[in-house]
């Protein structure tokens, strides 16, 4: 009997505990926060870069909008372009990004001075993209046209007013968040450097002897350049007939002019001199020669290319061809050639001979 009511006692309790349901359903829920990388735009440098060639001077090599294969240092004057091809990525959708240009400033990175607008072109073939090398970390990027599009900038060099010195010029992409994003790939560009030609030395030849050669003294020909500009000069030598200023009665040898025939010019730079000139003369007024004692005969000219053109005719030394240049022809800021003249004065001769000139001429390359 006192097992029985222990058994029931134990049931009462379990019973007890259950709890009772007054609804078929129940629940809850949880607003999530999300938040979207605003993504800074990515740029990629891509193969099609070029520098190329104003109208106003066209060179020995390249015409105008011509690249200039020639310029090997970072220097440029007014009307040359600079041309990027770029790759510009914004994982938030390339319709956010509103600006693509190119800045120039004093340091490198965002925020430089925006000179010219890039101009969005579209896709370009799977050659340029290849060539962008686009990564972001160890990912690949492959093209999707949501993210991505190209932009071609080209930069004009403006005059010394707004343009002249040292600049770093970069392409910059602005996204509608002000988010700024820069290509890597920093230039350094010195815009309109200074050019100009140092002439140290002085051409005199005294109580010169009918019949008989005289030497000058030795000049040295220098491209003074604006300092650390890294201009290239490519230099030439022209020169005039030469007068008696005075009525003396000048004849030489049969009229009273001296023909600058009878002046030849010796030139030395680094390994080279005028002993191995090549003596090319493709359209000068006088035929380019060489004497057995390595002086050179010097064209007709009182301005540049002028009554002839300079180029395979007027060098100062003709030696070491690499391209349309002679190299040893070209001189670097600060550099100097060391150039001798003799005057092979003809017999009869009677005068002063004060009016004329010989001329040295550098032009950028």
């Amino acid at each position: 009997m006192r097992y029985l009511l222990t058994l029931l006692v134990l049931a009462a309790l379990v019973i007890s505990v259950v709890p009772g349901v007054f609804a078929a359903q129940v629940g809850g829920g949880v607003t999530p926060d999300i938040q979207t990388e605003d993504f800074e735009p990515l740029v990629w440098l891509c193969d099609d870069r070029v520098v190329s060639d104003d109208a106003l001077g066209p060179g020995r090599f390249s015409g105008h909008g011509e690249e200039l294969l020639e310029r090997i240092n970072s220097y440029a004057f007014e009307g040359e372009q600079v041309q990027w091809m770029t790759l510009v990525m914004d994982k938030n959708g390339i319709d956010k990004v509103v600006d693509v240009y190119a800045t120039l400033g004093s340091s490198q990175g965002t925020g430089n001075d925006i000179e010219v607008n890039c101009r969005r072109v579209g896709w370009q073939g799977q050659d340029m993209f290849d060539s962008c090398n686009a990564r972001i970390l160890e990912e690949r990027v492959q093209w999707n046209p949501d993210l991505m599009d190209f932009y071609q900038c080209v930069l004009t060099v403006e005059t010394t007013d707004s343009m002249g010195g040292k600049f770093f010029v970069t392409i910059e992409a602005e996204d509608l968040d002000g988010m700024l994003g820069t290509m890597v790939e920093n230039e350094y560009w010195f815009f309109n450097p200074m050019i100009s030609l140092s002439i140290t030395g002085d051409m005199i030849f005294e109580n010169v002897r009918p019949g008989t050669s005289a030497y000058s003294s030795t000049i040295l020909v220098g491209n003074d350049a604006e300092r650390e500009s890294g201009v290239m000069m490519d230099m030439f030598i022209s020169g005039t007939d030469f007068y008696d200023s005075s009525s003396s009665g000048a004849m030489c040898p049969t009229s009273n002019v001296l023909e600058l025939s009878n002046f030849r010019y010796f030139a030395t730079n680094g390994a080279y001199s005028t002993r191995q000139d090549a003596q090319v003369d493709m359209a000068g007024s006088v035929t380019r020669n060489r004497d057995v004692e390595g002086y050179v005969n010097i064209e007709y000219g009182s301005a540049f290319n002028n009554p002839a053109p300079f180029y395979d005719s007027a060098e100062i030394l003709q030696a070491q061809p690499i391209g349309p240049y002679w190299m040893a022809n070209l001189l670097a800021p600060g550099a100097e050639m060391a150039v001798t003249f003799r005057l092979d004065l003809p017999a009869p001769c009677n005068g002063d001979f004060d009016t004329g000139s010989i001329f040295f001429w550098g032009e950028a390359i």
